[in-house]
């Protein structure tokens, strides 16, 4: 099957945590808004037209006669399809359950630069945002990564779920690199107490489909217009 992802064009964002999948397990996908029209293309999707079903927002995915969207409903689709993820329920709705907190956790990476609403310019919530944000790397950031850290030691594997990757590491890797980005001062001592999760993201970029595709055009470079955003100001 050949798939279309639609997301909006320039920016990693929430659709990075689908494209790092396909490309991973070197699925055939088209980025539609990426291409000619393809920006209007999506927007018709979505404002609803002849869908019946339409997404609220991107990313969402056409699979067939299928439009998914929410990226952990997107990922929990493909994970079997790309040997992703385990074959059992059991399995499934556990790796589900990370991804569905990975997604809590780029709410809250999100809001260190929109902490009041996403309608207004970071330069009009500057106050809010440094209060916020010595928050989020105080607390929340440690919070996270440790939880994610217990289960990688709890998994008796090199993966969060054991011996075999899964769509949740290639997450993972998405979450450091961009907060290794966005607050690289932070990220430097957070990352000595996560030591498993630091090995974890060395062993995904490693991945042949993952490096080729860091190498590639594919591959957006982060930006101050996606989730991961470099403010020196709101680092420490």
């Amino acid at each position: 099957m050949r798939y279309q992802l639609f997301y909006w064009p320039g920016i990693q964002g929430r659709g990075e945590f689908v494209r790092l999948a396909l490309e991973d397990a070197g699925a055939s996908y088209d980025d539609v808004a990426r291409g000619a029209d393809g920006t209007d293309k999506m927007m018709k999707i979505m404002r609803g037209g002849q869908e019946k079903r339409p997404p609220f927002a991107p990313p969402f995915l056409r699979a067939g006669k299928l439009t998914i969207a929410q990226v952990a409903n997107i990922l929990f689709y493909l994970g079997p399809r790309l040997k992703l993820a385990p074959a059992d329920d059991n399995g499934r709705l556990w790796l589900n359950a990370l991804q569905m907190t990975v997604t809590d956790f780029v709410k809250e990476i999100h809001d260190t630069h929109h902490p009041i609403a996403t309608g207004l310019y970071y330069e009009d919530q500057k106050p809010e945002s440094k209060q916020f944000t010595d928050h989020f790397l105080k607390d929340r950031v440690p919070k996270y990564l440790g939880y994610f850290e217990d289960v990688l030691q709890k998994s008796g594997g090199n993966y969060l779920l054991g011996r075999k990757v899964t769509y949740v590491d290639l997450s993972m890797f998405q979450l450091i690199e961009g907060l290794r980005y966005a607050f690289p001062n932070a990220m430097k001592g957070i990352e000595r107490k996560a030591p498993g999760l630091v090995a974890l993201r060395d062993r995904v970029a490693e991945r042949p489909g993952i490096a080729a595709y860091l190498k590639s055009e594919r591959r957006i470079a982060f930006n101050e217009d996606g989730i991961f955003r470099r403010y020196p100001e709101l680092d420490r």
